[in-house]
């Protein structure tokens, strides 16, 4: 048995709320989109990774995802979200911290998920 990648999906109330946080803020890319559908949906693509995001108020209550983006240069990534989007910073990690477990880490959320940056 082989797997390449891992591609969450994740529910929205409103799925302007995901788009503004990773298309606008994360730079994810909409490689598929239909947001005429019964249930709204669109793929989004950066770098290799991928995600699924929904429109699905039900589902949406019910689940509070907290996602890890891996990166080469947390302190790059820091300063962009930081610059463009300080709202979006997690009072609880809202600076670049070295972990116990050794990866330095920042977090951000919005109405729907929590999202740390690593880098080991």
């Amino acid at each position: 048995m082989n797997f390449s990648k891992l591609v969450p999906s994740v529910f929205y109330i409103d799925i302007s709320d995901a788009l503004t946080l990773f298309v606008d803020c994360l730079q994810f890319s909409i490689e598929h989109e239909d947001f005429k559908a019964l249930q709204p949906y669109c793929v989004l693509a950066k770098d290799g990774v991928r995600i699924m995001v929904f429109q699905d108020e039900q589902l949406a209550k019910e689940h509070y995802p907290e996602l890890r983006l891996e990166t080469d240069d947390i302190e790059a990534v820091f300063a962009k979200i930081s610059a463009t989007h300080p709202h979006l910073l997690h009072p609880n990690l809202n600076k670049v911290t070295l972990r116990p477990w050794g990866a330095k880490e920042f977090a951000i959320a919005d109405k729907q998920i929590g999202m740390r940056f690593q880098q080991w």
